[in-house]
């Protein structure tokens, strides 16, 4: 059985930027940094950042515009490679993931001594499960 799953934690780099493709559906997208520690051999900490590519799309773009930047948040979903050609003519590849639910850890202080909701949670996408990998 071939399995296409990732789950990530980690902290949002800006506020979502929501488009309408030429389909009509809606794709959100975002950045996430994703921290990890470890010593080396003479005992230092040692701290590593993986930036990761998010795509909301159609119900989960409505939620990915209630998140701001520094938020902390899960993603479950998939990772899907798309090639797409800009304006300079050079065709590029790029790898994202494609978010299938999202969970909001922690607002960030501010919104959590304003007494703002402090959690948002969605999960969804395509009623018939067709994911798109197209070029927005």
């Amino acid at each position: 059985m071939k399995k296409n799953r990732i789950e990530i934690a980690g902290v949002l780099a800006a506020k979502p930027v929501v488009r309408l493709m030429p389909s009509g559906m809606r794709v959100a997208n975002v950045r996430l940094a994703e921290d990890y520690f470890h010593r080396d051999k003479d005992g230092k900490l040692i701290s590593h950042t993986n930036w990761h590519s998010l795509a909301f799309y159609d119900e989960l773009s409505s939620v990915a515009t209630t998140y701001e930047k520094g938020e902390n948040v899960f993603v479950e979903g998939s990772i899907e490679q798309r090639k797409f050609t800009p304006k300079d003519g050079r065709e590029r590849t790029i790898h994202e993931v494609v978010v299938r639910s999202c969970h909001l850890i922690a607002p960030p202080r501010s919104r959590r001594l304003t007494g703002e909701q402090d959690f948002a949670t969605s999960e969804g996408g395509p009623a018939d499960g067709n994911w798109p990998v197209t070029a927005a």
